[in-house]
């Protein structure tokens, strides 16, 4: 996150202070902040926790060396700086954390070593300690502007029992120039700030109780209660943090905690482009979702009445009522959408079809892309969870209707991928049938079968796949056009399957676009068919496999979609007639 975190301090004698901030370096470091960003050269590694390599940059100072720095540094003089106003010893250079997974750089100091950032925290330290406060003067606050950047400022008082009051003002504050992401990181500056508060405040607190145990200042004051102001004021020399926490590792605990404050806020929020319109797919599955919170929802409603109403059972028969949704059930998708298993038995559909042989995978392709039945018989659960997982990739999120696995079969309108066990019968006009195909898979009967794919493939070297339907396609027809071009990126070996799942997500939407176009067409203008026809030759898809596929295609159109043709058809710009 490019932001600034400081801590502030109200002095008495010098007025708002900047004690100490931690900034976010992407580039090297700048003049003068240290001598090497390696932990080898001048910096001597002090901790390696959660991808932050933190590093005190120590190195040597010639006097005439401290001296030009001291006069070119934009920070307030050493005269002008009390125990109170100082974090830093002389000299000292600052820390430094290495974020090894971003290469950035995490440095912290009194003061920013750029002219314009210290003028920025320096302006916020001021308003953050005078006029920007909230009521109380202890709590969270923003202000800010485009120019000054925005603020994030947190309040506070630290117990000091030489203090006017026995308490000094201090407030920690965020500075970004972002004003959208500073706001919706509100909630979580406040907690883990307000957590560095408490730390500080309570090492503060014992301090003022041994303190006050030792030598009560209040009775002392009493003594003293006519002494000329300017004279108390002067005598009661401002204490250093360190001393009211009596924590010698204060700064470094503040550099980490700094540090980590600004890397775990940059990481929480992203920022997504999105290109264009969501896709189809994301559209169903957003209307998926919703409608599964719907049906929960009535669930839980429905379970209260009968919760309600429900009537006294006798002593030992609570655990005797069935389930809604019995375990054996054949449609496993029916009881919510189907969250296929994290298998690796097919790895990609270029791994599916070196098992299966090119042509036995074309006709199984042909048949899922025109959304006939493919039937997987496998004693094997986790196969044919991990063929359904794979083939699902080849169509729209609207299309695929699964039942994983079943002990009886399922008709075609149920769904278009059936999981079935080797002995469940399938009816005699379904194996004849065009519309379907089977991939039965046996145990091989030769032990020495050669291995099909890569090293991987032991598990699948003791099977046979033998695929079969009642209109098996010809190795000679042309086929869809989408499937020739999914072929041929599973041939080119110079493809990884990376690209290879990109493309298929580019023919996916090239062809959902042309369903988009014919469904307007057809469905809510209602063309003649001789425009459709013309419709088809100009969209490149006038073969039968093309205009079968597009129809099949049209069922897993998204009803936000096609609600949104229907209310453009019925507003009255839509009545108008076409020139």
């Amino acid at each position: 996150m490019n932001a600034i975190v400081a801590l502030c301090h109200f002095c008495e004698l010098h007025g708002p202070r900047t004690l100490f901030c931690t900034e976010v370096l992407h580039a090297p470091l700048p003049q003068g902040a240290g001598s090497g960003d390696s932990p080898g050269q001048g910096e001597q590694a002090e901790e390696d926790e959660g991808g932050i390599q933190m590093s005190s940059r120590v190195r040597a100072h010639s006097p005439s060396e401290g001296a030009s720095a001291e006069s070119s540094s934009p920070g307030p003089k050493k005269s002008d700086m009390c125990e109170g106003c100082r974090s830093l010893a002389a000299g000292h250079p600052g820390y430094i954390s290495h974020d090894k997974e971003t290469s950035i750089k995490y440095v912290s100091h009194q003061h920013p070593n750029h002219p314009q950032l210290f003028s920025i925290v320096r302006q916020a330290c001021v308003r953050s300690l005078s006029c920007e406060v909230c009521p109380g003067r202890e709590g969270p606050i923003f202000f800010g502007d485009e120019q000054h950047g925005f603020v994030f400022s947190h309040t506070f008082f630290i117990k000091d029992s030489l203090a006017r009051g026995f308490q000094r003002w201090y407030s920690i504050i965020t500075i970004m120039m972002d004003r959208i992401y500073l706001i919706n990181s509100w909630p979580f500056l406040l907690g883990k700030i307000r957590g560095v508060i408490d730390e500080l405040q309570g090492k503060a607190l014992k301090v003022f109780e041994a303190e006050q145990f030792g030598c009560p200042q209040r009775a002392q004051r009493m003594n003293t209660a006519f002494t000329p102001f300017l004279h108390q004021r002067n005598g009661n020399a401002a204490r250093s943090l360190t001393s009211l926490t009596s924590d010698d590792n204060l700064w470094a605990c503040l550099h980490t905690s700094f540090a980590w404050l600004l890397k775990a806020c940059g990481s929480r929020l992203t920022e997504k482009l999105l290109e264009g319109a969501p896709t189809e797919d994301t559209l169903v599955q957003m209307e998926k979702l919703a409608d599964l919170e719907e049906e929960s929802e009535s669930w839980d409603n429905s379970e209260a009445e009968e919760e309600e109403k429900a009537p006294v059972l006798p002593e030992g028969a609570e655990g005797r009522e069935l389930t809604k949704c019995p375990a054996d059930s054949p449609l496993l998708s029916e009881c919510g959408n189907w969250q296929p298993r994290k298998l690796s038995v097919f790895k990609s559909l270029r791994h599916m079809r070196q098992v299966l042989g090119a042509t036995s995978f074309r006709m199984l392709a042909w048949h899922v892309l025109m959304g006939n039945q493919v039937i997987w018989k496998s004693r094997d659960v986790d196969l044919v969870h991990s063929a359904f997982e794979v083939l699902r990739t080849m169509l729209p999120v609207g299309c695929v209707r699964i039942i994983p696995y079943s002990n009886q079969y399922e008709e075609a309108y149920r769904c278009n991928f059936l999981g079935l066990s080797l002995h469940v019968p399938i009816p005699a006009h379904v194996l004849s049938s065009e519309f379907v195909v089977i991939v039965e898979v046996h145990t091989a009967t030769r032990s020495n079968l050669p291995l099909v794919g890569c090293e991987d493939d032991q598990s699948l070297s003791k099977y046979e796949f033998i695929v079969t339907s009642g209109s098996p396609v010809a190795a000679d027809r042309v086929g869809p056009t989408i499937l020739n071009k999914i072929e041929a990126a599973l041939t080119n070996q110079n493809l990884s399957v990376d690209v290879v799942d990109q493309c298929l997500v580019c023919l996916k939407e090239e062809w959902m676009n042309k369903v988009k176009v014919l469904f307007k067409f057809t469905k809510v203008d209602s063309r003649p068919k001789e425009d459709t026809q013309k419709l088809l030759s100009v969209l490149g898809a006038s073969e039968e496999d093309n205009v079968k596929l597009l129809k099949f295609w049209m069922t897993g159109l998204s009803k936000t979609y096609k609600s949104h043709l229907m209310s453009t058809v019925r507003s009255p710009s839509a009545a108008e007639p076409r020139n």
